[in-house]
């Protein structure tokens, strides 16, 4: 009779696991949402790899560039924090900057993993604590331009955003601002982790970023009391997801997966 070792047995496990057509040691890579990056994907990559056998490789560029990349044929999924509708309009916007156009959207499917949360953010020292969407509307289009104006101290403030490609700022700018521009001299950097820094040095600065994003990096930043905004977080595939794209979505949406999202 054969001798079951435990080495013998862990691996009769994994091949147990992995799913059918997936090689232990292969890698998918997802392109998009560095908010998604932070909420879910790398949250959940050991449990993934325990559960399919799929290793996985994160390219955090912002929602617009993620789903150009999946238009491209670059990735097989690409991550979203907004609808399939804020998608789109943010790969338009990215695609824009470089004098390109958005093509074939027609098969994109959106499977949502979960909601999330944006909040304003000030520096730690501010001593505003709440403000209301129309006092925020103000601010990010140019018609507050000084705390004072609104219970703080006597300092001009500067609006800090993400790049337009990304699925935050258009959220922010679709249910807050109305579809508004965002003042001329807004600072727009290139991710949620570059916004949280840029109002961390400044005591006159005011973002807006992800709870969860928040969570791991605060910097010295806090919280600004104000009614909801939300938006969906997600996957999209071009078409019904196969093979991995397909294990990997069902991850993410099973309860193991779920109970990996931060």
């Amino acid at each position: 009779m054969r001798k079951i070792t435990s080495a013998t047995l862990m691996a009769a496990l994994l091949a147990a696991v992995a799913a059918p057509g997936t090689a232990v040691g292969a890698t998918i890579t997802v392109w998009g949402s560095t908010t998604c990056q932070k909420r879910f994907l790398e949250p959940g990559r050991s449990g993934l790899r325990k559960a399919t056998g799929l290793s996985l490789k994160v390219v955090g560029v912002g929602t617009g560039k993620g789903l150009l990349a999946l238009l491209r044929g670059k990735t097989k999924v690409s991550a979203a924090s907004d609808d399939l509708a804020g998608a789109i309009a943010a790969a338009k916007g990215a695609a824009r900057k470089v004098g390109a156009k958005v093509r074939g959207t027609d098969k994109l499917i959106y499977h949502e993993i979960v909601r999330d949360r944006i909040v304003p953010i000030v520096h730690q020292s501010n001593p505003v604590k709440s403000l209301t969407h129309e006092q925020l509307r103000d601010i990010h289009t140019g018609r507050i331009t000084n705390w004072r104006e609104l219970g703080g101290a006597n300092m001009s403030i500067r609006v800090v955003t993400s790049h337009p490609g990304s699925a935050t700022r258009a959220a922010f700018r679709k249910q807050v601002m109305r579809g508004a521009e965002y003042v001329t001299d807004a600072i727009s950097v290139r991710s949620t982790a570059r916004e949280i820094d840029v109002v961390s040095r400044d005591e006159g600065a005011i973002g807006a970023v992800s709870t969860g994003f928040l969570k791991f990096h605060p910097g010295q930043t806090r919280i600004v009391k104000t009614a909801d905004i939300t938006r969906p977080l997600g996957l999209i595939t071009n078409g019904p997801p196969t093979g991995q794209a397909r294990q990997l979505i069902e991850f993410y949406l099973s309860e193991q997966g779920q109970a990996t999202i931060n």
